[in-house]
């Protein structure tokens, strides 16, 4: 979880830099600013928490439908749903961003963890300890 946390810290804070490029240096809308930000984080999550985090072996292709089906969901109720929720009802935006993150981090997590990285279905992302050989 330790991994997982320092490693969505850094993606967060590039997902808020980008959204602070996006809607307060460019003037895009907010809606679009938010959606450029949370895929260019996203991906970079992927590729960070595969590799580092979960440490999966498993093939890509799966693990990267289950993400994006998993982002999607995350994407509409947190990112798009609470967070552009928040700032209509006046919150600040940044504001607004940080509180969908906590919610979407809970969710995300438990996504990561027990349905996108897992080598073994049903057993974790974790590999089993090595057995040692019995003499014969």
């Amino acid at each position: 979880m330790l991994g997982f946390a320092v490693i969505n810290s850094f993606t967060f804070a590039v997902d808020l830099a980008l959204l602070t490029l996006g809607h307060g240096v460019l003037g895009l809308p907010l809606p679009v600013s938010i959606t450029i930000a949370y895929v260019c984080a996203f991906a970079l999550s992927f590729v960070l928490n595969r590799s580092m985090n979960f440490r999966s072996h498993a093939p890509v292709g799966g693990q990267a439908v289950r993400y994006a089906i998993a982002i999607a969901i995350n994407y509409f109720a947190f990112i798009l749903g609470l967070g552009t929720g928040l700032a209509a009802l006046g919150l600040e935006y940044h504001v607004s961003r940080i509180v969908a993150g906590a919610a979407e981090a809970v969710f995300l997590y438990c996504v990561l963890r027990w349905v996108v990285f897992t080598d073994t279905p049903g057993k974790g992302t974790r590999s089993p300890a090595p057995t040692r050989r019995q003499p014969r």
